[in-house]
């Protein structure tokens, strides 16, 4: 039975696979969108294969846990299914339980449908979210050059699809494989929905909105102080396109001013909808992940903030500090331990390109990517950023976390005039289909 089950979900699996990616090798030509398509699928493939034949740490424990969960689905379906709705696993003298809003125990959730097509084998497991993170940054990146095609396509494909970080630590049994393909396809869908041709009919309008809805719902389970910004933004360039079909917020202040209430009025009301979101929470919650961390962090490379305290006066304070350091830290020397001087490296091309869009955007070679795109993009990334480098003071934490916001940030740092001629250098300008 077992066995029966696992052949159908695989061949239901390459059933749906294996002529979306003829499509796609169609639809890219002979030029070089069809060598980026190879190699970002060939990259997340085998970066996902080396790290799930030998699990370690945390992936080894979710992985555990996912196989107790997929051993009560054949043996107690009914507590199973209390399981998959509750945040408790009991069974086989095993007892975990988790907070509210887990998403270690949703991963664990997800990893225990996996080994029903697996048979738990670990390294499948690492190859199916390889697969899901390709498809949702595959989807943006065709998303971004169908839509936007001024827009220069290689920025896509660097970020989303070859910066090295993103393909490390959002590929196999990650819980970043699941943040980044999910987030990566909610936005190729919005900006299809919102920005492409309007000639589209209302069952595929429909469909559009419903996956729209699931990826949501899939982004927020997973990491749900990724998905608040995402979706805040979205909603507010939702607006801003709503508007400007009527006539309205067409100028950059307009936008900008949209963005910020509606930003201003989803926190208020998330604070009244739920004190978890509330000021004082918030500030606490921060404080408390970042002692977490730094007591964790003993001997290894790592910043500390030692006046930092759990008020809004003393967050805000730390604010560009903590943005600084989610984008440059580590330093480039900071560790001589391998992936710290990989790191490093990253970090100082990461700098670079800050630079050069700085200058960019000052001398008015910004780029043709519209401006409210960029603007609630930019937010995005500007929340995470400081986010995360409040909370997260060990730089390989930090590095790992960030594996999820770097993406969109490259993405808009190539956007300028200065990164398009370099890519137009390399080869990276001709649109789909042409050699």
């Amino acid at each position: 039975m077992k066995t029966a089950l696992a052949l159908l979900l695989n061949a239901a699996l390459l059933a749906v696979l294996l002529p979306w990616l003829g499509r796609q090798w169609r639809w890219a030509g002979a030029g070089w969108w069809r060598g980026a398509l190879v190699a970002g699928l060939g990259l997340r493939l085998l970066v996902g294969f080396i790290t799930g034949w030998q699990l370690v740490r945390d992936a080894q424990v979710m992985s555990f846990n996912g196989r107790i969960l997929t051993a009560q689905m054949w043996a107690e379906p009914g507590a199973a299914l209390r399981t998959l709705w509750g945040e408790e696993l009991h069974h086989a003298g095993q007892d975990l339980v988790f907070y509210g809003m887990s998403n270690t125990f949703f991963f664990i959730k997800i990893l225990a449908f996996l080994n029903l097509a697996s048979l738990n084998t670990d390294w499948l497991n690492a190859l199916y979210l390889s697969a899901f993170s390709f498809v949702g940054c595959w989807a943006l990146v065709r998303a971004l050059g169908q839509v936007f095609p001024h827009t220069p396509g290689g920025a896509g494909v660097v970020g989303f699809l070859l910066w090295p970080s993103m393909v490390f630590w959002a590929s196999g049994v990650t819980k970043e494989s699941v943040v980044l393909g999910s987030g990566a396809w909610l936005l190729a869908l919005f900006i299809a929905l919102f920005f492409g041709k309007p000639a589209a009919p209302k069952p595929v309008l429909w469909g559009q909105a419903t996956s729209l809805a699931v990826l949501a719902v899939l982004h927020f389970k997973m990491r749900y102080f990724f998905a608040v910004p995402l979706l805040g933004a979205l909603a507010a360039l939702a607006l801003v396109q709503l508007l400007q079909r009527v006539g309205l917020a067409r100028r950059r202040w307009a936008q900008a001013l949209v963005l910020a209430v509606v930003l201003g009025s989803g926190a208020w009301l998330a604070s009244e909808v739920s004190v978890a979101f509330r000021l004082n929470k918030f500030t606490n919650q921060v404080v408390r992940i970042y002692s977490r961390h730094l007591g964790a962090s003993a001997g290894q490379p790592h910043f500390e903030y030692p006046d930092l305290q759990p008020t809004p006066a003393s967050i805000l304070r730390h604010v560009p500090k903590a943005a600084v350091n989610a984008f440059a830290r580590p330093w480039l020397g900071e560790s001589r331990r391998f992936l710290y001087v990989a790191a490093g490296l990253e970090n100082a091309l990461l700098l670079t390109l800050i630079a050069l869009a700085l200058v960019a955007v000052g001398r008015g070679r910004a780029g043709q990517l519209p401006f409210g795109v960029a603007l609630a993009l930019g937010v995005h990334c500007l929340a995470l950023a400081v986010l995360l480098g409040l909370s997260t003071p060990n730089l390989g934490s930090l590095h790992r976390y960030r594996s999820g916001l770097l993406p969109y940030a490259v993405l808009l740092l190539l956007q300028n005039e200065y990164a398009a001629a370099v890519l137009r250098r390399l080869g990276m300008s001709k649109e789909p289909g042409q050699p």
